[in-house]
């Protein structure tokens, strides 16, 4: 298959030429595509030079700070145009292993349409991570799970594989999420398009140089879009139901 991968910046200069020479290093024939939001840290002028060097990449300059997923819909839009039939999402800080690619392309076998590399699956791994953000992770993971019903160990990977059809067929591009829920959405979206997804174990190392993009606005945007699904998706569906077996028959 045609395959591409998106990678959505900003704030990156410390780490994107890194990433670009360590992906074409381990993954010769996939094509990159980088978004950037206009960082003031020349990120895009940095991913351009690394692109004349490595060859097959390109970069998409957006005009404004959007949030990761509105840089994510539109690299995936540019690449759905060009006829990727492969689309592979990750982070531009390093905590993605390119290495780790091929076995996840791998894991992208008949049937499915989504792998998602997890870290909560046998085999995945986050050393070196402080326990107030490991906690924080598994709580989410697990709620997340409890209010969707969603059997996804690792919710929140950024680290995927998808088939373009499959994208295309949940609805991916229909998200209006802007941070981490975006990552949330796509597996929902995948899972109630009745698509199937697999996960595969990587591990995530956490970023060395750069600011991470977590704060208090995307955790509540997260919680509050996950609780808001399930009571309509499920609660009420569920509450309306018991009620009409209570009701007597006409």
């Amino acid at each position: 298959m045609r395959s591409v991968v998106v990678v959505p910046t900003y704030q990156e200069a410390e780490n994107v030429v890194e990433l670009l020479r360590r992906l074409r290093a381990a993954n010769p024939d996939v094509d990159v595509l980088v978004v950037d939001d206009s960082s003031p840290d020349g990120t895009a002028g940095l991913a351009r030079a690394a692109a004349e060097e490595l060859g097959r990449v390109d970069v998409l300059v957006r005009p404004t700070k959007e949030g990761l997923g509105n840089a994510y819909r539109a690299g995936f839009r540019l690449v759905i145009d060009r006829g990727y039939e492969c689309i592979v999402q990750m982070d531009a800080d390093l905590s993605h292993d390119p290495a780790a690619l091929p076995s996840l392309m791998a894991a992208l076998t008949d049937g499915v349409g989504l792998v998602i590399g997890s870290r909560y699956v046998p085999g995945g791994e986050i050393p070196h991570w402080p326990l107030h953000r490991r906690a924080l992770s598994r709580w989410g993971n697990r709620y997340t799970r409890w209010v969707l019903r969603l059997r996804v160990a690792d919710t929140t990977s950024g680290y995927r594989v998808w088939r373009t059809a499959t994208m295309v067929q949940a609805g991916v591009l229909d998200s209006t999420a802007i941070g981490y829920l975006s990552q949330i959405e796509a597996a929902y979206r995948v899972v109630r398009a009745g698509e199937h997804l697999a996960e595969a174990p990587i591990v995530f190392t956490d970023r060395i140089r750069g600011e991470s993009k977590m704060s208090g606005a995307v955790i509540w945007e997260e919680l509050s879009h996950v609780t808001w699904w399930g009571v309509r998706d499920h609660l009420v569906p569920g509450l309306r139901g018991a009620l009409r077996r209570r009701l007597p028959p006409n």
